[in-house]
């Protein structure tokens, strides 16, 4: 497993090395990444077969010799940006902070590298997808992360736009940060909001945006920092839940959303329990995920959720019956 491993990391270096050298010969190929001549040509082969899904002749790797050098003539998209929609960036997140705390795992700097870059990448979702660069791997420590904890560090204050889920709003805030935690294997910023003149937690992949200010932070003697030993928040008495069954594909839900109870049904569906303090904001996720959701309870929401989809219906003169 080891050698295969090893071989994967060398075949995912290869085409980056490869676009970056045109016409690189094949024994300083070889010697770069510590191989046999034999077993680069082996590589190189093996890369031909690789390519976007579809698989045609034009949809794979082409890679082009000439005497002793080598030259990739067609990447496959590999030089582009990656893109990903915010289900596929959550899931790709749970993946590497998995990885990432599995004992003995090789490269580990680069998983937290990697796993830094895509929590920016994720904060800064738009509906059209999330975008990963791939090149300058230097600069993943340069994004939300490590800005909020350099300010943190260095006493001064924030301005940055935060996403709140459970309103599905953006909004502006200026805070004092006081310190930085990590609960339940997230990253979050405790800071003093000046507009909600309160202690918040804001979590580190819905920071969409920060600005370092030029005054230094000055939380009020009254703001004390939180007990996070039963999680991140506390649900209020009134707060009103629903219990969702999700499909596989809208697992992610419960990996981004804070849930109260996860039960795991058949066929890798799973169901939630999970509170909320804006009905509309419920509703708009529930119809956010079409099929791929049942409302178990409360039953006003599965309601309401079908009285929205019909009246959208009707304004697109599209009803399914008369």
């Amino acid at each position: 497993m080891s050698g295969a491993n090893e071989r994967l990391r060398r075949l995912l270096a290869l085409v980056p090395y490869l676009l970056s050298r045109p016409g690189a010969s094949v024994t300083e190929v070889a010697a770069d990444f510590g191989v046999s001549r034999q077993r680069l040509r082996r590589d190189l082969e093996l890369l031909w077969m690789c390519g976007l899904p579809g698989y045609g002749p034009g949809d794979l790797i082409d890679l082009s010799f000439e005497g002793e050098t080598v030259t990739v003539t067609y990447d496959a998209g590999m030089r582009r940006p990656l893109r990903m929609t915010a289900s596929e960036a959550t899931s790709l997140l749970v993946a590497l902070r998995a990885l990432a705390e599995t004992p003995g795992v090789t490269e580990a700097d680069a998983v937290r590298r990697a796993l830094v870059k895509v929590e920016d990448a994720v904060g800064q979702a738009r509906p059209t997808g999330v975008v990963v660069e791939l090149a300058d791997q230097d600069a993943a420590t340069s994004g939300v992360q490590a800005t909020a904890r350099d300010a943190t560090a260095r006493g001064w204050a924030l301005r940055m736009r935060y996403y709140t889920a459970s309103r599905d709003e953006v909004t502006d805030r200026t805070v004092d940060p006081m310190r930085i935690v990590l609960v339940e294997g997230r990253a979050y910023l405790e800071a003093w909001c000046r507009r909600a003149e309160g202690v918040r937690l804001f979590r580190m992949d819905r920071i969409d945006g920060i600005d370092v200010l030029d005054e230094p932070a000055a939380p009020p003697t009254r703001a004390a920092p939180g007990d996070f030993s039963e999680g991140p928040f506390r649900p209020l008495p009134d707060q009103p839940e629903a219990v969702l069954e999700l499909e596989p594909e809208a697992r992610w839900v419960a990996e981004y959303y804070p849930v109260d109870e996860l039960t795991e049904l058949s066929e890798g569906r799973v169901r939630v329990r999970m509170r909320y303090t804006d009905r509309a904001w419920m509703v708009r996720l529930v119809l956010g995920l079409g099929g791929r959701v049942r409302v178990v309870s409360p039953p006003e929401l599965g309601t309401r959720a079908r009285h929205r989809a019909y009246e959208a219906l009707e304004r697109s003169r599209h009803l399914p019956f008369p």
